[in-house]
């Protein structure tokens, strides 16, 4: 009988970047040519695309890709969710595929540390569609978290919650455990035991049999599926021995109960859970403190009046007073007073930023000297703050690369335990020492409650959390966990020259003219054919001339030419400004002016010749200053490892003049913008693990193709989503403290994932009884309260193990909350 064909998918996605029906051509023959795509159709009128898939050959997330390759974008929302009830490694895997089930879901992230998910998918997915899915595989999923909502609300409630189960399982396990081992026998003892013990098993452990039995609903099992075996078996176990002691006593055997046994393993675990729930809680102590940063209150100007409101009533455009000492609500421009204002909670900078009218303000920041009021920009989610939160926890949710071993393994994890208990149980039943059922159903229990996936599903998203806090906090955005763990591996660092290792602020200092132009002519010429443009080193010239009060001419059929220079007509005569290549090209003899220029590029400078009418008439010189942390930077990259590549259009001699105040290793100059990322490439196929750093605008092309692009910038409009990382505060420090921080944290991992995975190897073999073949009875008298007389792990001991095994993990984790970047 042939098997029974997959049913294919149906998917009608939104497409941006289309112009022209040929864009719609491109994209439907990119989609025709993915394997698993069939009957696609792209209509460029509603901007969609309506194709079938069979989801075993290709997902949406892959389709995405495809269309974002040929130039184009998906229109698709990404939110988070609080998920609930997840445990282990294998709980994060049940609830990824109950999430990736529901139609028009493109692709998901989900965190076992932080409890959450993020979910991308097409405007035709609801939340109730979502959480459907995710309380079908026995988890629960909160409403979206919003830009600035704080969830550790939600957190809280499940560590009280927690807390309420263990004060109850420990106020009866102790009394248990008492009467268990020093009281004596006495009529009924037994049924008293059964008593305390039964609401320990169904009551505070009711959790672990709803997450066993959620797991089993969908033909798998996780962490609880063990818990609730392993103190089912103790409990049920010792029930029979209650009311049936002649099945135990006709064999010769001792009905012996193992009440003491299921409520200390349940009480332990839940005490390991607690203890993990307060942790976990600090690993997200970073974002907690930018969320905890916005003011709830802003004092608005409205018809005259100054009134006090709540920060989701403010409205872009409104005039808020802001007083000394109190905090900026929302990101706008002053139009009104000075200040200085502490942004350290934004870019880590500790030094207050004098701000004056006109300037941006961000919100959150602190008004540190004088009253000023300013016009709101940016409100709600578009505020710097709430993107930088959005940002974080993004990539708090994403997965690194290292962790898809530990997935792998988590998913066999559980089945392989039962697996191993249960032969446990068959070997020690008939070949081990008697009672052999007592030590072969106490192994088999030992077994279930010592394996830990937790550790396995905490190692990578613990660290990740911290990480990327921790990155935030000093103005270092990471989005996403794969970047984390790639930078560490960087070994060359490619920087722009403009505006990344420079100011971006150059400023005219020489002008040189031919006969028979004077200086103010070539400059009154010059500023006229940059008028239009919005290059710096235009714009500084046009700065220039205005403030000499030189008036600027028509200009007409201007033409920039990226890396070389402009054209443009002014007076009827044909004006070139632009570098030495571009003259060459041209066919415009300088003259004299080369020797000249050389003089300036020795100095650094950057020379633009002016040539009217195919004839040389003057030069204009202009210097733009290295950043003042740029040479320490630098330096504390080659103390890294690292090797500093500067690339620019400039010609050499400037470029390496530049190079040498830095103290940059190489430099690659005359590079055009479009050309810069073949750079990227040559470095690439030599072997090297390149990090791009540009301005994310012009450098985009390099930035994408870098094994890490770094973005940087200042102010509110940071392109915070062009680059892998991106530096707020726009200082060169920001990315040793990136590398630094990378090289911490992976160790940090593999620290984490070297414990949970020696831990398992080691310790469910002690639990299965191998020691037995070391001592054969001969125990050390220290070691017996631990193994027995026989080498035995006790099953309570091995819940303590188990529930010690991820606290170890998160608080390794949280080491890294020590991280200081470099000072210099």
């Amino acid at each position: 009988m042939a098997d029974k064909e997959t049913p294919k998918a149906k998917a009608s996605i939104p497409i941006t970047g289309m112009t022209c029906t040929n864009c719609a051509g491109t994209i439907l023959k990119g989609l025709e040519e993915t394997e698993g795509v069939e009957k696609a159709n792209v209509n460029f009128a509603s901007e969609k695309a309506t194709f079938e898939y069979d989801p075993n050959k290709v997902d949406l997330n892959k389709i995405k890709e495809t269309i974002a390759e040929l130039g184009y974008g998906v229109a698709t929302r990404k939110s988070i969710y609080p998920v609930t009830g997840m445990t282990c490694a294998a709980c994060v895997g049940h609830v990824e595929e109950a999430l990736k089930s529901v139609p028009g879901v493109v692709s998901v992230g989900v965190n076992l540390a932080s409890e959450k998910a993020t979910v991308e998918y097409l405007e035709s997915v609801t939340y109730n569609d979502l959480k459907k899915a995710v309380e079908d595989a026995g988890y629960g999923l909160g409403p979206e978290v919003q830009a600035l909502e704080d969830v550790s609300a939600t957190s809280a409630r499940e560590t009280r919650k927690l807390r309420n189960l263990l004060i109850l399982a420990i106020s009866l396990a102790v009394p248990i455990l008492i009467l268990s081992m020093f009281v004596p026998e006495f009529p009924l003892k037994v049924y008293l035991l059964w008593a305390l013990a039964t609401p320990v098993q169904f009551y505070a452990g009711l959790r672990f049999y709803k997450g066993a039995w959620g797991a089993l609903k969908h033909r798998t099992t996780d962490m609880n599926t063990l818990i609730a075996v392993g103190t089912s078996a103790a409990y049920l176990y010792s029930v029979v021995a209650v009311l049936f002691p002649g099945l135990f006593t006709s064999g010769g055997l001792k009905a012996d109960v193992y009440f003491d046994t299921s409520s200390s393993i349940i009480a332990l675990i839940l005490l390991g859970r607690f203890l993990e729930a307060r942790a976990k809680g600090q690993t997200s102590e970073a974002i907690k403190k930018l969320i905890g940063l916005q003011p709830k209150t802003a004092m608005v100007v409205r018809e005259g009046v100054e009134k006090e409101i709540a920060i989701d009533d403010v409205l872009v455009g409104d005039s808020i007073v802001v007083k000394p000492g109190a905090r900026v609500p929302v990101d706008g421009i002053i139009r009104e007073g000075y200040s200085a204002l502490d942004e350290s909670m934004i870019t880590g900078e500790s030094i207050p930023v004098e701000k004056k009218a006109g300037d941006e303000v961000i919100g959150a920041t602190i008004n540190k000297t004088g009253s000023f009021r300013f016009e709101a920009t940016k409100i709600g989610k578009d505020t710097t703050l709430a993107r930088i939160v959005r940002l974080v926890e993004e990539a708090q949710g994403s997965k690194a690369p290292i962790q898809r071993l530990a997935d792998v393994i988590a998913s066999y994890f559980v089945p392989t335990v039962i697996g191993i208990s249960i032969v446990t149980f068959l070997v020690w039943f008939f070949a081990g020492p008697q009672p052999s059922l007592t030590y072969a159903f106490l192994n088999f229990v030992a077994v279930l409650i010592i394996a830990c996936p937790c550790a396995l599903g905490l190692a990578t998203p613990t660290a990740i959390i911290v990480g990327t806090g921790k990155g935030a906090e000093n103005g270092v955005l990471i989005r996403s966990a794969e970047t984390l763990e790639r930078a560490h591996k960087i070994n060359t660092v490619l920087l722009d020259k403009t505006g990344t290792l420079t100011k971006g602020e150059p400023n005219v200092t020489d002008i040189v003219a031919l006969a028979p132009l004077s200086q103010e002519e070539v400059l009154r010429i010059s500023a006229a054919a940059e008028k239009p443009s919005e290059h710096p080193l235009g714009e500084a010239i046009v700065r220039y001339a205005e403030e000499r009060k030189i008036s600027v001419l028509p200009v007409t059929n201007f033409n920039a030419d990226p890396g070389h220079g402009i054209l443009a007509t002014i007076e009827n005569k044909t004006v070139m400004l632009g570098n030495l290549r571009m003259m060459q090209e041209n066919n415009v003899p300088v003259g004299d002016l080369e020797q000249i220029a050389d003089r300036f590029w020795q100095a650094g400078k950057t020379v633009m010749f002016l040539a009217i009418d195919s004839k040389a008439a003057g030069l204009i010189a202009l210097a733009d200053t290295i950043k003042p942390d740029a040479a320490a930077a630098i330096k504390q990259l080659q103390h890294l490892g690292v090797e500093t590549v500067m690339i620019t259009g400039d010609n050499r001699r400037t470029a390496e003049a530049i190079a040498k105040q830095a103290g940059i290793d190489r430099v690659l100059a005359e590079v055009l913008p479009e050309h810069k990322a073949d750079e990227v490439k040559k470095l690439q196929t030599a072997g090297k693990v390149v990090a791009m750093v540009g301005d994310g605008i012009n450098d985009a092309p390099a930035l994408a193709q870098a094994d890490v692009g770094i973005a940087i910038g200042t102010g509110t409009d940071v392109a915070m989503e062009t680059g892998d990382i991106t530096l707020i505060r726009g200082e060169l420090k920001g990315i040793v403290t990136a590398i630094a921080l990378s090289k911490r944290t992976i160790g940090t991992i593999r620290q984490n994932l070297f414990w949970a995975f020696a831990y398992n190897t080691i310790l469910i073999p002690v639990a299965a009884g191998i020691l037995y073949l070391i001592f054969r009875g001969g125990v050390p008298a220290g070691l017996r309260f631990i193994l027995g007389d026989y080498g035995f792990l006790n099953p309570i001991l091995a819940a303590a193990a188990m529930a010690m095994s991820s606290i170890t993990v998160i608080l390794n984790s949280l080491r890294l909350r020590t991280f200081k970047p470099a000072n210099f």
